[in-house]
């Protein structure tokens, strides 16, 4: 990605910018229900921009739902089949795909019926978290949050990619985890989501963001 120019701008004012722009978001495939994503490593926190821009749109009358990708892991036993720091197996095999189409997505297509699982499984505990089903009223909004969601093909109507510096995402990591590092520059190689998303935010300063606004 060449040079991009960012605007400075307080996460408050980002989360009520967003919103504003999903209060008039339409899908391309005449779902009712407009999906967001929220994209970016854990040290990047997505979903605390998730959860702003949830309540902005509470604010503003629109119902919304946030689901976290961590809800969507698969059993220990599978992850870490290869060994507890594989990387190959992070990038490609640690989220379960299948059941986000299945749960999330798939109620949320043309036709669907709204009614969606906000998580699945705990990977602190290892089992099924058997969160009930929640209702998504027609124009309420998915917004999902959580690491390389751009390299699968979800249909999202609007993507957010938070931005890390190779520096910024190392610093910010925790040291148990800097085996992951690896999948976030093949990601960045791969996919080049400051490229692709609709939404660039550079995050490496926790306290002041800077965005590129590239939806019109």
């Amino acid at each position: 990605m060449g040079p991009v120019r960012l605007e400075a701008i307080t996460w408050e004012r980002l989360g009520d910018q967003l919103a504003d722009r999903l209060l008039d978001l339409k899908p391309d495939d005449g779902s009712p229900w407009p999906r967001v994503a929220f994209d970016g490593a854990p040290a990047a926190r997505p979903g605390d921009l998730a959860h702003r821009v949830s309540e902005a749109l509470r604010i503003r009358g629109r119902s919304s739902l946030v689901v976290g990708a961590e809800g969507f892991l698969r059993p220990a036993s599978l992850r870490f089949e290869y060994g507890h720091r594989d990387v190959e197996a992070y990038y490609d095999g640690w989220l379960d795909t299948g059941a986000l189409w299945r749960e999330v997505f798939g109620p949320l297509e043309p036709g669907g019926d709204g009614r969606v699982l906000p998580d699945l499984w705990d990977p602190a505990t290892d089992r099924a978290t058997r969160s009930p089903y929640a209702q998504l009223p027609p124009s309420g909004v998915l917004l999902m949050h959580g690491p390389l969601l751009l390299r699968h093909w979800f249909p999202f109507d609007l993507s957010v990619h938070l931005l890390l510096s190779p520096g910024a995402l190392r610093r910010r990591t925790p040291e148990a985890e800097h085996w992951t590092l690896p999948a976030f520059e093949r990601y960045e190689t791969e996919v080049d989501p400051a490229a692709t998303a609709d939404v660039l935010v550079r995050a490496d300063d926790p306290r002041h963001p800077a965005w590129k606004p590239l939806f019109t």
